[in-house]
């Protein structure tokens, strides 16, 4: 199995001009990690993130994912958010475990200077992660964020996000990112003999994964504070979809009387 994983990461890498690096973000889970090339999510490597309905002008359920999948880096520099509209809630990242004072803002007039502004801080010394939300990104902006990633082993995160509704453009075919995602907020499940909310869940579609396989899970947000203070491997964990669970057996039908 290990030389397996080993044949896969050495093909991303080759599909990604050769340079991009071999580390990877674990999720802890076989299930998923097996699925993704070297074992866990390509770091060195730029992302896309995609939402539907609402949600491609929102992106609340995609921004929130991406928080929890950029928030184990953010432990090793600083974190530069790219948007487009000014409705990034800092103070709610932090319930998701996301380290709020290594969060950099940046509002972006258009998308080529989103674009322009990803490029710049994923070259930069000390961010270990980019976030960037824009509606298109076509293969000639994708290998140029590729590159800039390579430049200081930065991973990227793109976001596509429509924040002004409007009509959509036309899709672009091809791409350079090393794993895309359609993801959508999933009803949370409180803990057993409590009421009230549970923790945020997410139905994510890993729809292309270069090195890879694709595959469909459930995740849930691991409590921030358990998630800090002890070994959590991430701070997103997968839930057993009903169907995969077992069934209490039936009860017969008693009649009264």
């Amino acid at each position: 199995m290990s030389d397996f994983r080993a044949l896969r990461a050495k093909i991303a890498a080759i599909e990604a001009s050769g340079r991009a690096t071999s580390e990877s973000l674990p999720f802890g889970d076989e299930a998923i990690d097996g699925c993704l090339p070297g074992g866990g999510l390509p770091l060195g490597r730029w992302h896309e993130i995609v939402g539907s309905g609402l949600e491609v002008e929102t992106a609340a359920a995609p921004a929130a994912f991406t928080a929890l999948l950029a928030a184990p880096l953010a432990r090793r520099g600083e974190v530069v958010w790219v948007l487009r509209r000014d409705d990034l809630c800092a103070p709610g990242l932090l319930g998701l475990g996301f380290p709020p004072e290594r969060l950099i803002q940046v509002c972006a007039r258009d998308e080529a200077e989103a674009l322009s502004v990803m490029e710049d801080a994923l070259s930069t010394t000390g961010v270990a992660a980019v976030v960037g939300e824009v509606e298109a990104c076509d293969l000639t902006a994708g290998r140029r964020l590729q590159l800039a990633c390579e430049k200081q082993g930065a991973t990227g995160f793109l976001i596509r996000r429509r924040p002004y509704g409007g009509q959509a453009r036309r899709e672009t075919t091809g791409s350079a990112a090393a794993t895309r995602w359609a993801v959508a907020s999933a009803p949370s499940e409180p803990p057993a003999g409590e009421f009230g909310l549970g923790a945020p869940r997410f139905r994510a579609a890993l729809e292309r994964c270069r090195g890879g396989r694709t595959g469909a899970w459930l995740f849930e947000a691991t409590d921030a504070y358990s998630w800090e203070m002890t070994d959590v491997a991430h701070p997103l964990r997968l839930v057993a979809d009903l169907g995969d669970r077992q069934l209490a057996p039936a009860q017969p039908l008693r009649l009264a009387g």
